[in-house]
């Protein structure tokens, strides 16, 4: 059945992704981004946007390094999307959010996504929290913030990344049905170093950096070991890392 969904972030990697999972599909798809003349933060645009939208996909994302900073985005956005959403009668509420972003305790943006979990499950619409791991992407973007001058530093994380196509394709399966609470973990067919990672995604995109391993940085040692991994029952996507890596030379 074809509906009216909207997808907040929509210019966004995952957002970008999702929006074209939902056209293809048939929906109908709203996109709700600041560069389209809707404003999270203030919440200008957003009745408009929402007006006749049976399903909101939340795909955004914060940049902020700082806890306050980071916690303080995130409850202003989802605070304002959730209360345009009531407003809209919205049934069905669709955040994307990260796996083990509860045993993680040092990261600001962990916590920034632990707020926008909280709005979420006490707020006033019925929900559906898809906790995705790391995207294939990730190491190389991770690099990219921390290089300087030929030198990257990078934590030596053990993660389960997962492609962002897949995680469109499952949050665009999700919007379309009724509300689950909070879904099962998803992530790839296997785990990764993401020293490894990064190393691999550059040589593949013709990029050389040096790579420091540390955790005196973004990612501390409270990450170390099987903490970002998914759950035991977590569903798995089909695209490996070798795959995807295979489109980046």
């Amino acid at each position: 059945m074809t509906m009216r969904i909207a997808v907040a972030g929509a210019t966004g990697n995952i957002g970008a992704l999702t929006v074209a999972a939902l056209e293809r599909a048939g929906h109908q798809v709203v996109r709700i981004s600041r560069s389209l003349g809707v404003d999270l933060t203030s919440g200008e645009g957003l009745d408009a946007a929402l007006a006749g939208v049976e399903a909101v996909v939340d795909a955004t994302n914060s940049t902020a390094t700082d806890r306050e900073e980071a916690v303080s985005w995130f409850r202003t956005t989802t605070g304002n999307l959730l209360a345009a959403g009531e407003r809209a009668g919205v049934r069905h509420h669709v955040l994307l959010s990260i796996a083990g972003v509860h045993r993680a305790e040092g990261n600001a943006h962990y916590a920034g996504k632990r707020e926008q979990e909280r709005l979420v499950t006490q707020g006033p619409l019925p929900w559906t929290i898809l906790p995705a791991t790391q995207f294939h992407d990730f190491a190389a973007m991770v690099t990219g913030w921390t290089e300087h001058e030929g030198v990257a530093t990078i934590a030596p994380l053990l993660v389960q990344p997962v492609a962002p196509g897949d995680v469109a394709e499952v949050l665009a399966e999700i919007a379309a049905g009724a509300p689950q609470g909070r879904h099962r973990d998803l992530a790839g067919p296997e785990p990764q170093d993401l020293v490894d990672m990064a190393r691999r995604t550059n040589e593949a995109r013709g990029r050389t950096v040096r790579l420091v391993p540390t955790w005196s940085g973004l990612f501390d040692s409270s990450m170390a070991g099987e903490v970002l991994l998914p759950g035991p029952d977590a569903r798995i996507a089909p695209t490996t890392f070798e795959q995807w890596l295979a489109t980046q030379r």
